[in-house]
């Protein structure tokens, strides 16, 4: 039963999430338009969703408070990252992001450090440099 209550909650967000992407608008020249990446998550969340529901596997059970506190930290970490996006900056905030979730999967100290010194300047590079997206690579805290 576990599986098909997950699975028709994640049915329902990413049914949501195409849905809503259907009134993204673009400018002239972009032949996909917005709407394309939500579409490229949303359909096969749509199709994991229905998965669960249909074939469920019977062995799931409950995560335990261990498990529920590591969940709870991961969000409170995304809340954080979405929250400090801004004030602190891409680069900072994803680093921060990016180790304390590592720290939290069971990764060791200092080759999370690595990723996350790797990982943030790489994804700004990325976004920003090469896709064109503008982010703050210092927050207003920074100046």
């Amino acid at each position: 039963m576990t599986d098909r209550l997950a699975g028709l909650a994640f049915f329902v967000l990413a049914a949501g999430y195409v849905w809503l992407s259907a009134g993204y608008t673009a400018g002239f020249g972009d032949p996909l338009g917005p709407a394309i990446f939500p579409r490229v998550i949303g359909i096969p969340a749509i199709l994991l969703g229905l998965t669960l529901i249909i074939w469920p596997a019977h062995n799931a059970e409950w995560a335990g408070s261990a498990g529920l506190a590591r969940q709870a930290a991961a969000m409170a970490i995304l809340i954080g990252y979405a929250q400090l996006l801004e004030p602190a900056g891409f680069v900072p905030t994803t680093f921060g992001a990016v180790l304390g979730l590592g720290l939290l999967m069971g990764a060791p100290v200092l080759p999370g450090l690595a990723t996350a010194g790797i990982a943030a300047p790489g994804l700004y590079l990325l976004f920003d440099r090469l896709m064109g997206l503008p982010l703050p690579l210092l927050g207003t805290w920074f100046g």
